[in-house]
């Protein structure tokens, strides 16, 4: 699932220039951001990205440096802005409080301190004092 031409027309003026000051060419951000959505959504690992995505160390490289810059939280607080101003938006809030279980060996662990010296055991064939 791709961005549709209306989400684009919104997320592209807040990009950086397809031609940063090193290097080559960037490869095009639409296609960039819908690897990672695609990513986020999926959950898959890295190295198993689809070929239609390319270099799977170029979108990751990409998300990297956008996040770094600020590019990501400029793109976010722009389009809440621009959603809030047109009405779009509709808040909803979920809370989850779901129980996860610790392993089952987790659940006698010490809190406090280390073990205190246990008693001393005797052969099984020596006799106890009592």
């Amino acid at each position: 699932m791709s961005l549709a031409d209306a989400q684009w027309a919104r997320i592209e003026p807040l990009l950086p220039d397809r031609a940063p000051r090193r290097g080559g060419r960037w490869r095009d951000h639409r296609q960039v951001i819908d690897a990672i959505a695609f990513k986020c959504r999926t959950g898959t690992l890295w190295m198993d990205f689809p070929e239609r995505f390319g270099s799977w160390k170029g979108v990751y490289n990409r998300l990297r440096n956008w996040v770094a810059d600020g590019t990501w939280e400029t793109v976010f607080t722009t389009l809440l802005a621009q959603a809030e101003t047109d009405g779009d938006l509709d808040w909803v809030i979920a809370v989850d409080f779901t129980v996860v279980r610790a392993h089952q060996h987790a659940g006698g662990a010490r809190q406090k301190g280390p073990c205190a010296a246990s008693l001393t055991t005797m052969p099984s064939d020596a006799r106890a004092v009592a």
